[in-house]
């Protein structure tokens, strides 16, 4: 997690109480983690009345929030809020940072100091060790814990899977250092230790053997399901062909690089989240994913969490199947739930192919959807030793889970359920839910800003309708300022 690394490329209420929101809270804004330092059709609905009985969480109170934050810094914090939340400024960036201005040295030097201190700042927790770990004790004094992602986008060669692999490793290294619980998860990505060609592949060879079960794959492991009748497969419209000797052994590497990783997240007893992809290469990552959890997901421990996408149409079909398998093969079942983040390029592809999007039509298909799978999950994790990351932003979504978790008695949940948001996204639903009881990450980027360059255009470029338009914290900003203008006044 170090420069060394990256060279190498409040304790919660006694009383359980639940919450709801009164105050606009239709979306959720961002801001920096900083600033607050000082379902399936078996599940039973998560159920949108709420309940009479539950308190409502105070966010009146902005000094409480914002108390050790310098009125610099939460300037600045309210600055990068609200270019972030213009429309036109996100665009800018995007159309600079993908031009030749960045082949200049002198431009590109200049533009990236200008996204160190803006952007970068905001939304990632620090360049080496010693920035990093200082973001994650200032979390963990606050009673959030740091989801830690060594911010890789995808490797095209085994050199880079190799260099990848050693960053991996040293970051799961160093959570022995910090303090117990304050890193909850460590964050990898398939793309980033297995050529992304080689995953297109695979993928390419599991869908086709979908279709036709007589397919002989000699070099497949055994698996959970990855793919449900109602799966995209307009990939692969046509027979792949097998896999060379040369690529064989390619994913024998990766698939070692992986097992190495898990190993390390075993010995330092910190889980794994692997991030999901786009769907061209999904199915390759369920299986380096699934194949890897039926090794190390054991003794009633998921140490390997898959990621499930509920923008996806085939999302809770698959999550189904995959939950019955683990259950079958008594295996505790790990799930990261998240909405989705490659929306337009998946839209794309699927249109450029004159197939419909595997994406919801709708996004109030895409909630009930999440809602329905974290309702499942949910209800999966009580009767069942596996273990659930909801990740949202939208505070609906988190309130009516929190209801749910709540209702089964978050008790039974407590070491089994964890909710996330991105470091820098939605503090108020942060914490809010640390408020009522529960266990809270953010999801930490870290790494060198020219390494992490990829990593923030992607979510510059997916979270731009949320940043524009969600404005919660960016009023409590408003406000702490006021308050304090307010009190030199006096």
């Amino acid at each position: 997690m170090a420069r060394r690394i990256l060279a190498t490329q409040s304790k919660t209420p006694k009383r359980f109480f639940l919450y709801t929101f009164d105050r606009l809270l239709n979306t959720a804004a961002s801001s920096p983690a900083a600033a607050f330092t000082a379902a399936a059709a078996s599940a039973s609905p998560l159920n949108h009345t709420g309940s009479p009985a539950t308190p409502t969480i105070d966010f009146t109170d902005t000094s409480a929030l914002f108390g050790s934050l310098s009125t610099l810094e939460l300037l600045r914090a309210a600055a990068n809020l609200h270019l972030a939340a213009v429309g036109p400024v996100v665009d800018a960036g995007i159309w600079i940072m993908n031009s030749k201005l960045m082949d200049v040295e002198l431009i590109r030097d200049a533009i990236l100091g200008s996204v160190k201190h803006t952007f970068y700042r905001h939304f990632c927790a620090g360049e080496d060790d010693a920035a990093v770990r200082k973001t994650v004790r200032r979390l963990h004094d606050v009673g959030l814990r740091s989801m830690l992602d060594y911010a890789l986008e995808y490797a095209d060669d085994e050199e880079s899977c190799d260099r990848n692999l050693d960053g991996f490793l040293k970051t799961i290294e160093a959570t022995k250092s910090l303090p117990p619980g304050s890193a909850s998860f460590v964050v990898a990505k398939v793309s980033a230790i297995c050529p992304l060609r080689l995953l297109e592949r695979v993928s390419d060879l599991l869908r086709w053997q979908h279709k036709n079960p007589c397919l002989n794959l000699p070099w497949k492991l055994k698996t959970l399901p990855i793919f449900s009748d109602s799966s995209p497969l307009y990939h692969t419209l046509k027979h792949p062909t097998p896999l060379t000797p040369q690529e064989e052994k390619s994913l024998q590497i990766s698939h070692q690089r992986l097992i190495k990783i898990c190993q390390a997240c075993a010995d330092a007893n910190v889980p794994l989240a692997i991030d999901a992809e786009h769907t061209k290469v999904q199915p390759a990552i369920d299986y380096f994913t699934y194949s890897a959890a039926i090794d190390y997901n054991k003794d009633h421990n998921p140490i390997v969490y898959g990621t499930v996408q509920a923008y996806l149409k085939d999302a809770k079909d698959r999550l189904l199947l995959v939950a019955k398998a683990a259950d079958n093969m008594k295996i505790p079942l790990g799930i990261k739930l998240v909405r989705g983040a490659y929306m337009s390029s998946e839209s794309k592809l699927a249109s450029s192919l004159g197939f419909p999007s595997p994406i919801h039509d709708t996004i109030l298909d895409t909630h009930s959807c999440y809602d329905g799978c974290a309702s499942f999950l949910l209800d999966n994790v009580v009767k069942s030793s596996s273990g659930v990351i909801l990740a949202t932003h939208n505070v609906e979504s988190g309130k009516l889970a929190a209801t749910k978790a709540y209702e089964i008695g978050i008790g039974k949940l407590k070491h089994k359920l964890e909710f996330a948001q991105l470091y820098g996204m939605s503090e108020a639903l942060s914490f809010g839910l640390r408020n009522a009881g529960f266990q809270v990450s953010k999801y930490m980027p870290f790494g060198p800003v020219d390494m992490v360059m990829p990593y923030l255009l992607r979510r510059a470029e997916e979270n731009r309708g949320l940043l524009s338009t969600s404005n919660l914290d960016r009023k409590l900003m408003r406000k702490e300022m006021a308050r304090r203008v307010k009190d030199c006044m006096r």
